[in-house]
């Protein structure tokens, strides 16, 4: 729990008082001498933070600095609802005793046993250019620290690799566990250890159980329609450890906090996290199998259609819609996923993860007669096979899976066969002992826009003046005409996100008023998920049009360019270029 900046500030001024009250700088400065003159050589007189912290924990002061901070829960009423006054300088009186709820007091070991979640670690390799790539996904089990001597541990890991050398090593992790501040009461490693078998065997049973039941579900379906057996029901997935789960357990709702605030941000939020397949080796244009945990692709930042659907799913479950993740084909026959939203009034609509944008599905009704208009579909999709989320699963068993003749009331099991809700709560969180983590929340993006916007600019000058001088051209900036290209960006960033189209005539009006008479305007708008200049130059040049702009030859030839980086969370961004040109018109 947080406290508000008074209370925090507070805070700071009872230890700060503490502090010096105990003399603990002068100790401090005592214990470093010390260290520096008995612990190291003449010649190599330096001293890390973390070596000061272990002479300061050996001497004591860091244990009585924490017994002279006493904490008291005899908080009356008053206390708890009176407004807090903030505190505007340092006073000098007797510190008064720092109090605490009960509600924060530190558990005991016995209650942190029970805490099963394992810590996710997660290791990316980040090349020259800023390109990512998982090289490991592991889950370290961290309460054996709670039987440790002292309440430190220290365990070496083998990292294993993902897909498809998610049995190939790739390096030993050693980890130092530390408990602090250390428990009263340590735990035996025989307790320890049979709260881990009895975990790993109702784990075991309840996944036993589960694929029992799923066997079963899926010889039911097959007897619907023999020719169920070559739609794309998914019911499990292996993750990037190559491990066999419920597709239910890659999704559950998700609450962005104040990172996003709609469910279309959180559509364009999704959509600028990079794309990119799962590795195959050899040929034969099969598709790898590999369902990324959140974690995992968050920190790659990139990832297949799946991971996007999964990550959209569990936002729109986090802003209170009915939402599926729906497994099917596009054009050609090539598997895909997207997301599924269901209104109130019966309103279905499709949001496809990779783009943000969304389509109303309005069924076809195949038995009207020829005459009949019929709605055309604009999405892409071309049939599906299951619809599912954090609590149910359900198999299409329409005469046809063809997207637009589906009926998408789940409720019909004429139409669509459901699972067993009980049974997918009894192998997905939060009802079932899992071995993977809570969602973890969404982290507020580091990137500068109004800084990366400039040095991407730049960048593009100078390669754009580098390429006309190879051409034997000059180059004059226009620094107006660049500037008033900002709205335009601006708007197509805000029709990307929320569907609607603004500010378009002021932009044409500034525009008409920057270019003389007589004179030509050209402009090309670019959009990219990511921020190397030198990758979206080479891309524009693959395009006549701008290509075009770019080594535009004239009488009083001017050239403009303007970057605009918009951010999201996890330091995902939407990167918009426009290179723009105005001449004389020479007939």
């Amino acid at each position: 729990m947080s406290l508000p900046p008074e209370k925090a500030s507070e805070l700071k001024q009872i230890i700060h008082q503490q502090l010096l009250k105990m003399d603990v700088h002068g100790r401090i400065r005592e214990v470093l001498a010390e260290t520096i003159r008995e612990e190291l050589a003449p010649e190599h007189q330096q001293l890390s933070t973390e070596d000061l912290i272990k002479a300061l924990r050996q001497r004591g002061i860091i244990d009585d600095v924490m017994k002279e901070l006493k904490f008291v829960t005899d908080v009356n009423e008053k206390e708890r609802t009176s407004a807090p006054k903030p505190s505007t300088h340092f006073v000098d009186r007797e510190p008064p005793v720092l109090k605490k709820s009960d509600g924060s007091k530190m558990v005991d070991a016995t209650t942190m046993l029970s805490i099963c979640d394992p810590v996710h670690m997660v290791l990316i390799k980040t090349d020259t250019f800023g390109e990512t790539t998982l090289v490991a996904s592991y889950f370290l089990e961290w309460r054996s620290v709670l039987a440790a001597e002292n309440g430190i541990t220290n365990i070496a890991v083998e990292l294993l690799g993902v897909g498809t050398e998610s049995s190939v090593s790739v390096g030993v992790l050693n980890i130092r566990l530390e408990m602090y501040p250390q428990l009263n009461k340590m735990l035996s490693s025989e307790i320890t250890s049979t709260q881990f078998t009895l975990e790993r065997q109702k784990t075991a049973e309840k996944e036993r159980l589960f694929l029992v039941y799923a066997k079963q579900w899926w010889r039911e379906y097959l007897q619907i329609r023999p020719t169920h057996n070559v739609r794309l029901v998914k019911i499990f997935a292996q993750d990037e450890n190559g491990v066999n789960r419920p597709v239910c357990s890659f999704v559950r709702p998700l609450r962005a906090g104040r990172l996003l605030d709609t469910p279309r941000q959180a559509a364009r939020f999704v959509s600028v996290l990079g794309y990119e397949r799962a590795p195959v080796i050899g040929g034969g244009g099969g598709k790898q199998e590999q369902w990324c945990t959140l974690l995992s692709f968050l920190c790659r930042n990139k990832g297949d259609c799946e991971d996007h659907s999964n990550l959209l799913c569990s936002l729109l479950l986090g802003f209170g819609l009915e939402a599926f993740v729906c497994v099917g084909t596009k054009a050609k026959g090539v598997p895909h996923t997207w997301v599924m939203t269901r209104g109130t009034d019966g309103t279905i609509t499709f949001w496809e993860s990779l783009t943000g944008h969304r389509y109303i599905h309005r069924p076809v009704n195949p038995d009207d007669p020829p005459l009949v208009e019929q709605p055309k579909p604009l999405y892409p999709y071309r049939t599906i096979g299951c619809v599912f989320n954090h609590q149910n699963f359900f198999g299409n068993c329409q005469p046809s899976d063809a997207v637009d003749v589906c009926v998408f009331d789940l409720h019909d099991e004429s139409k669509w066969k459901p699972m067993s809700g009980e049974a997918i709560k009894s192998v997905c969180p939060p009802g079932a002992t899992s071995s993977v983590p809570p969602f973890p929340p969404l982290c507020a993006s580091a990137i500068d826009a109004a800084v990366t916007s400039n040095e991407v600019e730049l960048q593009l000058r100078i390669l754009v003046s580098e390429h006309r001088k190879d051409l034997g051209l000059s180059t004059v900036w226009d620094d107006q005409l660049s500037y008033v290209l900002s709205p335009a960006l601006a708007a197509y960033e805000l029709e990307r996100t929320t569907g609607v189209s603004a500010g378009n005539e002021e932009f044409q009006d500034a525009i008409r008023r920057a270019v003389p008479d007589g004179h030509t305007f050209k402009g090309f708008p670019i959009h990219f998920v990511h921020r190397n200049g030198r990758r979206a130059f080479a891309t524009c040049l693959r395009s006549p049009f701008c290509e075009e702009i770019i080594c535009c030859r004239g009488d009083q030839v001017r050239l403009a360019v303007r970057v605009r980086v918009f951010t999201y969370p996890e330091s995902a961004c939407a990167v918009w270029i426009m290179f723009a040109c105005k001449y004389r018109s020479v007939l």
